[in-house]
């Protein structure tokens, strides 16, 4: 059985960042104030939060390559995010900061090494959360921003879009449909 790595890693990030940015580019401009509840992040701040959350584990793997969270005062760093978060941006600067942070992030990935991906991570006590791989760790990066994505499809059906993967399967359902009647 072949193992999981760092192509792997890569590649599958990829894919999905490319599908965020198809979902980010079929929004109008003059859509991404929309929210779809009181409290939500709009359009805008969604798309934000996908492009710069990866940076915490980002800091943690790739810069200070800790072992252990236990004694990383890591909420400066997450003030700076939330500070970023915060800053407006047009559609055009948003979907530019997710092609820079993707690649930023699947070139990291590309990098690691199999070893590298078996160590073990551990956490402070105050988490209650047995020691996790690095492979673990940073596949929730893409499973952070799956989960964001599905809340921006929902999103794209309130706005009357259809989103582009629904549009690729039912051409996709069409074409089988047109080969059988033939």
């Amino acid at each position: 059985m072949k193992h999981y790595g760092p192509e792997d890693l890569a590649r599958s990030f990829r894919t999905v960042r490319m599908n965020t940015l198809a979902a980010a580019r079929d929004i109008p401009a003059d859509k991404y104030d929309f929210s779809a509840a009181d409290g939500f992040m709009t359009v805008e701040k969604l798309l934000t939060h996908i492009a710069i959350s990866y940076r915490w584990q980002h800091e943690m793997h790739a810069v200070l390559k800790l072992s252990s969270m236990d004694g990383w005062d890591y909420m400066p760093l997450m003030t700076q995010l939330q500070e970023e978060e915060a800053m407006s941006r047009t559609k055009d600067e948003v979907v530019a900061l997710l092609e820079q942070t993707g690649e930023i992030w699947a070139s990291f990935l590309e990098g690691v090494s199999d070893d590298f991906l078996a160590e073990s991570v551990t956490f402070p006590p105050e988490f209650s959360q047995p020691p996790k791989s690095r492979l673990e760790m940073l596949l929730s990066v893409k499973e952070h921003e799956m989960h964001h994505r599905g809340q921006l499809m929902l999103i794209q059906r309130l706005l009357g879009i259809v989103p582009h993967l629904t549009k690729q399967r039912m051409e996709r359902m069409q074409a089988r449909e047109a080969e059988q009647t033939a």
